[in-house]
C-alpha cells in the first residue's frame, strides 16, 4: 500500500530522502533549486528484504528527465542484524588478538545488568571460542615493538579460516591504538593469501585505549561489515537502473557519509533511523529560534526521545547494542560495547504497532513486541490478530478509519474491536473501550519514563524546553505527556510522519577521527598537540575531497576527553580554538566536572586521554519558507465523539482537515486534525494554531 503527496514541479537538481521504519518506508523529493519539497511517499516496509520496498518506492517517483544529485538513507539493517531478524543471520567471523587474550570479549568487565539475579547470564560472544586465534606479538603502551609478530602462526590460522569458510576477520593487538604495525601487517598478511575475505582493524574502527570497548567495537564492526556491505550494494544497484545518482548513508553522528566509507565501517550507522530525526528537530529548532528541545519519535514500532540543549544534540562515545533496553534505558552489560560518537537517545518499545497483551496475573502490559508491517495492527485486515496501540485509538475514536494514509488505506473499527475482545475481554473482562483506555495509559506512563532519561536524569528541566513531537503517532500522545512533564509548548512538524525523512535533508557530510594522547596538560606541549590536531584535520578534508558532490564550506569543531589523572573515565569537553591555550583547556574541565558531579578539583592534574576532530562538509538544505499570516476561522468538516484522558470522558469533537488550515488558523479543543501522515488531538482547554512555518503549535488555554 503506497500513497503520495505531489507538489509544484520545479525541473532543477533533486535530492532523495529515505527512511525505512518499522511499518512504513518514507520517501522525500527535496528541489534543490527551490529549497521545496516536491514529493511525499509512504510505502510498506518489507522486512524480510527491505531494500525492495525502497526500490517500489523510488519506481513511483516522477523525475522523468531531471537529475537526481543523490540519494540520502537511514537504516536500521545494523542493529536489526544484531538483533536476530530472520533473513540477516550474522556472517561467520573471526578475531585475531594477541597472544593471551582470546577470551577478551567473553570475560569483558564487572558490570552486571542485573546485580542479584543469580540465573543471569552473560551475551553469547558475537565470535565462539574456537574462531578466536592468539598470535605472538606484544607492543608496549608507548608504542614500542617488544616482540615482533610471528608468521609463521599466521600461516596456521590461514590454514584454519580457509577450512572454517570464515567471512570477516576482527583484529586487536594489545596497545595497537599507539601503533598499529603489526595490525597493518595481519591484514597484508591475510589480503595476500585468501580472497574475499573481510579484514577489520581496530586501529582504524576505535583508536582508542581500554582493550575490551576497543575490541567489542572491532567485532561488531567486523560481523556487520558483509551484511551492511552487501545490501548497501544491493541497494545502489538497484537505484542506479532507475537513476544515475549515488547513495549516502544517515550515521549516528548526526551527519552523512559515503557507501563506501559506511561499508566498512558500519558500527557508525547503528543509530542511524533515530539521528535523523533529532537532527530534523535541530535545524526546524533553528528555523525557529529555539535553542532548546526535546525531540519525540513515536513511530510504528518505538517511541525515542533526544533533548537538544543551546542547539546541538547531546552527544556520547559509548553505546551498547544488542542487549536489554529497561524503561527506555539501555542496561549497562547486558550487550554489545560500540565506541562511536552517538546522539544520546532514549528508547522504548511503544509504537503504533506495539502490540497488547494480558499477563499471567491478568494485568494488560503493552510491548515489547511489535505487529510491524506484516501482518501489522489488527485494523489492517492483513491478517493481524492482536490488539495495537493504533487498534486503541481507533476505538477512542482519534483515528478516521476512511481517512488512514489520507483516506488511501481503508482500515476497520471492527477488526480493532474484535482484538480486543478475543486478547482481552478473554483474560481481563474488561470491554473493549475500556481496555483501550488503559492500553493508551499505560503506554503514556512508559514514555513519561523514557523523557526523563533523557531530561531529569541529564539535569535538564523539562519546563524550559519546547516539545517537537514526531512519527505517525508522536501527536497523539504529545499532550497527556506534556501535561504530565511541564514542557513550554509543543510543536508538531508539517509532515510529522515523515520528519525523520525530512531530517536527510537538513544534514552534511560528517567526519569524527579520534587519536588517542593520554598526557596530563603539564605533559604535553601546545605545538604537540596542534600537531595532532592539524593531522586529524587533513584526513577529514582528504575525505571531504574526495565526495562527489560539491560543498558550501568546511567546519571543524575539536574536543578532548579529559579526566584527572587517576579517574577511570572521562568526560567530552570542547577545545579552544583556533588559539589554543592548554589554561583554557584546564579551566574548560573543572567547570565541566563541577556541572556533572558537583564539585571541581582545582590543583589536581588534567590528562587528556583522546582527541577528537569533526569535519563538516555543509550542503545546501531544505528551507522553511515563511508565509503569510491570517487570522481565519477554520470550518470543520465532521463531528465525532473522541476520548480524552485529560477529562477521563468521551467528547463531541469537532474534525478539521490539516489541508484546508492556513497561517493564522485558530482550533480550541477538544478537536481533531487529521492529515495524510497523522492524527492532532486538541485536547480540551488547549488551543492549536498554525505557524507562519505551516507547523501547528499546541498551547494550553489561556
Amino acid at each position: 500500500m503506497g500513497a503520495q503527496i505531489m507538489f509544484s514541479k520545479d525541473y532543477g537538481h533533486l535530492r532523495v530522502a529515505v527512511d525505512i521504519g518499522g511499518t512504513f518506508t518514507d520517501i522525500i523529493v527535496f528541489n534543490r533549486s527551490t529549497g521545496n519539497l516536491e514529493t511525499v511517499l509512504k510505502v510498506s516496509t518489507t522486512p524480510r528484504n527491505p531494500n525492495q520496498g525502497v526500490i517500489n518506492g523510488l519506481k513511483k517517483l516522477e523525475t522523468e528527465n531531471r537529475k537526481i544529485e543523490f540519494i540520502s538513507h537511514a537504516t536500521t539493517i545494523a542493529t536489526n542484524s544484531l538483533l536476530g531478524q530472520i533473513g540477516l543471520e550474522l556472517p561467520k567471523t573471526a578475531l585475531i588478538t594477541t597472544k593471551g587474550f582470546r577470551d577478551l570479549i567473553e570475560i569483558g568487565r564487572q558490570k552486571r545488568p542485573s546485580l542479584y539475579d543469580f540465573f543471569f547470564k552473560k551475551p553469547k560472544p558475537l565470535i565462539p571460542r574456537e574462531l578466536r586465534f592468539e598470535v605472538t606479538e606484544r607492543i608496549n603502551s608507548e608504542g614500542t615493538v617488544i616482540k615482533e609478530l610471528n608468521y609463521g602462526e599466521l600461516e596456521s590460522l590461514v590454514e584454519k579460516i580457509r577450512e572454517e569458510k570464515v567471512e570477516s576477520i576482527a583484529v586487536s593487538l594489545l596497545h595497537s591504538y599507539v601503533n598499529p604495525k603489526h595490525e597493518i601487517e595481519i591484514r597484508n598478511f591475510l589480503k595476500s593469501r585468501t580472497d574475499n575475505l573481510y579484514v577489520t582493524l581496530s586501529s582504524e574502527v576505535d583508536p582508542e585505549h581500554r582493550e575490551y570497548e576497543r575490541t567489542s567495537t572491532t567485532v561488531v564492526n567486523a560481523v556487520l561489515r558483509p551484511i551492511v556491505e552487501k545490501y548497501l550494494k544491493a541497494l545502489s544497484d538497484g537505484i542506479r537502473e532507475l537513476f544515475n545518482a549515488p547513495l549516502y548513508v544517515m550515521q549516528s553522528n548526526g551527519g552523512i557519509s559515503p557507501i563506501d566509507e559506511v561499508a566498512k565501517l558500519p558500527a557508525s550507522i547503528i543509530e542511524s533511523g533515530p539521528a535523523a530525526g533529532i537532527m530534523a528537530s535541530k535545524h526546524l529548532a533553528e528555523t525557529l529560534g529555539e535553542n532548546n528541545v526535546l525531540g519525540f519519535d513515536m513511530g510504528g514500532t518505538t517511541a525515542k526521545a533526544g533533548s537538544i540543549i543551546n542547539g546541538q544534540p547531546i552527544i556520547t562515545t559509548e553505546y551498547e547494542v544488542g542487549g536489554e533496553v529497561h524503561l527506555g534505558r539501555i542496561v549497562k552489560g547486558s550487550g554489545y560495547p560500540v565506541r562511536f560518537p552517538f546522539i544520546d537517545l532514549a528508547e522504548i518499545s511503544s509504537g503504533g504497532g506495539t502490540i497488547i497483551w494480558v499477563d499471567e496475573g491478568g494485568t494488560i502490559r503493552v510491548g515489547p513486541l511489535s505487529a510491524g508491517a506484516d501482518p501489522g495492527p489488527a485494523c489492517y485486515g492483513k491478517g493481524g490478530s492482536d490488539p495495537t496501540i493504533t487498534d486503541a485509538h481507533v476505538l477512542l475514536g482519534r483515528i478516521d478509519t476512511n481517512y488512514f494514509l489520507g483516506g488511501t488505506m481503508k482500515i476497520s473499527r471492527e477488526l480493532s474491536e474484535k482484538a480486543f475482545e478475543e486478547k482481552i475481554k478473554e483474560y481481563t473482562g474488561l470491554e473493549a473501550v475500556e481496555a483501550a483506555i488503559g492500553s493508551i495509559k499505560i503506554s503514556n506512563n512508559m514514555m513519561s519514563r523514557l523523557i526523563r532519561i533523557t531530561t531529569f536524569e541529564k539535569g535538564i528541566d523539562p519546563r524550559d524546553l519546547t516539545f517537537i513531537a514526531y512519527g505517525g503517532a508522536g501527536a497523539l500522545h504529545a499532550i497527556p505527556l506534556v501535561e504530565e512533564l511541564g514542557f513550554k509548548k509543543i510543536i508538531v512538524p508539517r509532515y510529522p510522519g515523515l520528519f525523520s525523512a525530512i531530517g536527510l535533508l537538513t544534514i552534511d557530510f560528517t567526519f569524527t577521527f579520534a587519536k588517542s594522547v593520554r598526557k596530563s596538560l603539564s605533559e604535553i606541549s601546545k605545538e604537540e598537540l596542534m600537531g595532532t590536531i592539524r593531522e586529524l584535520e587533513n584526513r577529514g578534508e582528504r575525505k571531504i575531497g574526495s565526495l562527489k558532490i560539491k560543498v558550501n564550506s568546511i567546519v571543524k569543531s575539536y574536543h578532548v576527553d579529559a579526566r584527572y589523572v587517576g579517574q577511570g573515565y572521562e568526560l567530552i569537553i570542547p577545545l579552544p580554538m583556533p588559539e589554543l591555550e592548554l589554561g583554557e583547556v584546564r579551566k574548560r574541565f573543572n567547570e565541566a566536572h563541577k556541572r556533572v558531579y558537583g564539585y571541581s578539583l582545582e590543583d589536581e592534574e588534567v590528562e587528556i586521554v583522546n582527541l577528537r576532530v569533526t569535519v563538516i562538509g555543509t550542503i545546501e538544505k531544505l528551507r522553511y519558507h515563511k508565509q503569510e499570516v491570517k487570522k481565519t476561522e477554520p470550518q470543520p468538516i465532521s463531528k465525532r465523539q473522541v476520548y480524552f484522558e485529560n477529562t477521563d470522558n468521551f467528547e463531541d469533537t469537532w474534525v478539521y482537515r490539516r489541508d484546508m488550515l492556513k497561517p493564522g488558523a485558530r482550533i480550541y479543543g477538544p478537536a481533531v486534525i487529521e492529515q495524510y501522515d497523522t492524527v492532532i488531538p486538541v485536547y480540551p482547554n488547549w488551543i492549536a494554531e498554525i505557524d507562519p512555518y505551516e507547523n501547528t503549535i499546541l498551547r494550553r488555554g489561556e
